[in-house]
């Protein structure tokens, strides 16, 4: 029985810390162990300022974790709770000092007083400061034709998308617990509905939304797709910290083989690759993920002797499904790939094509040294900051094919990591890079045609450098045919559909990535990016307030949720959100502000904008000058800038078919010649 002096009133919230349960209005929800301990300690310490590494130790004791996972857990509340980002009733987010719960506490049965002063001269107002035109570095993100031309950062994308090689599609980091990133998402998607509730809702309205998409009921069965898996990280038993680039990247292409059988459904590598060091339950890593099964393991490895223990369990039921330790050479990992992979799907009554092998080592060696240096590559290229990191993912590559010069994949890596960097470069040194990723674009097709891998780099090369928009859009297309359960390829190819005008095709392609990959902020904030091109605003901002609640330092998703409201005609909430992180130097922020301020009237310093822009900038944001000019009315401004996009072939050009911000210029017949010369697909 429960101990009902244990009950409290949070709000208008009965929470029960022994059933892990909040109710209200015969409403119940029931918590996670860890979610009800971090509220209850914001309940303890109501209306003080608690900081996040106390809340790591208090609420996460003994277990190595991130900041990242106080973000969570504090937006899987925010959602649970009814709160909103900016009015919350709540938990307060007090920037570079913590949290705090601002909501009445007292013991269930006992009318609540107000736990802490919550007017506006307490809290801190919420208006937001005159924007400072200082100059300062240019954001790492700002791309989209807006490189740093300081650091030469470059995003943290695994692959970068199609169409979109030069946007800042984000830095891996904090993720959403499943209740926010794949509820969210997957009723968003099907509804048509924007799953986050509108700031002119009234609050009961708003509260009945975010309870609606975040929280199951209780006792809804757990009903994931058949044939469905994830492969968390393997565990590096070596002994070695230096080896954990070997488990990782081992588990990693144990996801890449299984995503190859096509009767799978398999979890992409940032979702599962999140758990990483969490010690969360299996049933909980499979609700977040929605899975049937769940494959985990560790790798020893001792020279180029290598023991492999797999397990794979049945996240429904809890039973244990098969177990299997294999003792190989390095130069048998390849095999060793297809034996696990074949295994498991013959334990989840997978019908095999025999075919399957073929498949599954498409691309890959049988050289330990390459092998043991492609996943030294792979390391670097998915955990690039900037253009060093990618020139040294790029020379790892390099290292892998001395060692086998017909090693398919790693021509099409290496394509990748050089078309990157060359993103962040200009001149002779940019043209030479975007030379050397196409021809290895073009190696990884000859050896080994059927490699989407291979077509996608070719697919990004294309359109990045050489502008040649048919030829990108059949290599993506042939990456979708060929790899249509990978959540990298249906980003890639989602993204370029969209902007080629084949908006539902691409839309849908894009959910499917969401939902292979539900924690992965790029392909979040990738879908917020092709709802705005599709002109669907309203849905574009429900997934940039999803993406910021699961990363609240993403800049510019709040820029581009700026530009969604903007798009609705609301500048008022659009200059809101492209002000939040005015302190720091962003080219996407300034892009966004200096159109909204236009439209308020300012527009002085709209033009201050737009000429910080161009200072820091130069010629290579070009296209995001056209679009300026076209916003401001200025039509011949307008075509000035796209003539010169045009000239210095700014890869922001890919957008200019679909571009909901060039519609004051479309018709223009200047216009409609530059899109005739860059022979866009029909």
């Amino acid at each position: 029985m429960p101990d009902d002096s244990r009950i409290l009133r949070i709000g208008e919230w009965r929470v029960d810390p022994d059933l892990d349960e909040l109710s209200r209005e015969g409403q119940t929800i029931r918590l996670e162990p860890r979610p009800m301990r971090l509220l209850l300690y914001l309940a303890a310490h109501a209306g003080r300022v608690v900081d996040v590494q106390q809340l790591l130790d208090e609420v996460w004791p003994n277990v190595i974790v991130t900041h990242g996972s106080v973000y969570q857990a504090i937006a899987q509340l925010r959602r649970i709770l009814g709160d909103e980002s900016e009015h919350p009733k709540y938990i307060e987010n007090l920037p570079r000092r913590g949290y705090r719960l601002i909501a009445p506490v007292a013991s269930w049965g006992v009318r609540c007083a107000v736990a802490t002063d919550s007017s506006p001269a307490a809290r801190g107002s919420s208006v937001a400061a005159e924007p400072q035109l200082a100059s300062r570095a240019p954001d790492a993100a700002a791309t989209h034709g807006i490189p740093n031309s300081t650091t030469g950062q470059a995003p943290r994308s695994s692959l970068a998308p199609v169409g979109w090689s030069k946007l800042p599609l984000g830095a891996i980091g904090a993720v959403l617990a499943a209740a926010l990133a794949y509820l969210t998402i997957d009723k968003f998607w099907i509804s048509g509905q924007p799953p986050i509730a509108s700031r002119g809702a009234p609050a009961s309205e708003r509260a009945a939304q975010s309870t609606s998409v975040t929280v199951e009921p209780v006792n809804t069965a757990f009903n994931p797709p058949p044939h469905s898996i994830a492969v968390l990280p393997f565990v590096n038993m070596s002994g070695d910290a230096s080896q954990e680039y070997f488990s990782d990247g081992l588990s990693e292409e144990l996801v890449n083989a299984l995503s190859r059988i096509n009767e799978l459904r398999v979890a992409a590598r940032t979702s599962s690759f999140y758990f990483k060091g969490e010690h969360a339950e299996l049933a909980t890593i499979a609700h977040k993920l929605n899975v049937g099964a769940v494959l985990e393991g560790s790798v020893r490895r001792s020279g180029h002797a290598v023991r492999v223990t797999a397990q794979l369990n049945n996240a429904v039921t809890g039973f244990h499904i098969w177990s299997q330790v294999y003792d190989r050479d390095l130069g048998d990992v390849l095999k060793l790939q297809t034996e696990i992979a074949t295994a498991v799907a013959e334990a989840l009554k997978v019908t095999l094509l025999a075919d399957v092998a073929s498949r599954i080592e498409l691309g890959g060696t049988r050289n330990p040294a390459a092998f043991d240096w492609y996943l030294r590559a792979a390391k670097a290229y998915s955990t690039a900051n900037n253009a060093a990191d990618l020139l040294s993912a790029a020379a790892a590559y390099g290292q892998a094919i001395r060692e086998d010069p017909e090693f398919a994949l790693a021509f099409a890596g290496r394509s990748q990591a050089l078309n990157g960097r060359a993103t962040w470069a200009t001149g002779p040194a940019a043209r030479e890079d975007y030379d050397k990723a196409l021809a290895d674009a073009e190696r990884a097709i000859a050896l080994a045609p059927e490699l989407a891998e291979a077509h996608l780099a070719l697919a990004s090369v294309l359109n990045t450098s050489f502008l040649d928009f048919s030829g990108a859009a059949e290599e993506a297309t042939r990456a979708m045919e060929l790899a249509p359960g990978s959540a990298n390829v249906l980003q890639a190819y989602g993204g370029f559909a969209v902007n080629l005008g084949r908006t539902e095709a691409g839309l849908a392609a894009i959910r499917h990535a969401i939902e292979l990959d539900p924690l992965n902020s790029n392909i979040l904030q990738a879908g917020g990016m092709a709802q705005v091109i599709a002109r669907r605003y309203e849905r574009g901002v429900a997934l940039f307030n999803a993406v910021i609640a699961l990363d609240p330092d993403l800049l510019v998703a709040r820029a581009w949720r700026g530009l969604a409201y903007y798009g609705l005609g609301d500048y008022e909430r659009a200059r809101l959100s492209c002000e939040e992180r005015i302190d720091v130097d962003n080219g996407w922020n300034r892009l966004c502000l200096a159109w909204v301020y236009h439209k308020l009237g300012r527009q002085a310093v709209a033009e201050a904008m737009l000429a910080k822009n161009q200072a820091v900038l130069g010629d290579v944001a070009s296209y995001q000058y056209a679009e300026t000019y076209a916003q401001w009315g200025n039509a011949a401004r307008a075509r000035e800038w796209l003539t010169t996009a045009v000239r210095v072939r700014d890869p922001g050009l890919g957008w200019l078919k679909a571009d909901p911000f060039l519609d004051p210029v479309r018709k223009q017949p200047w216009f409609i010649a530059i899109e005739r010369e860059l022979k866009f697909p029909d």
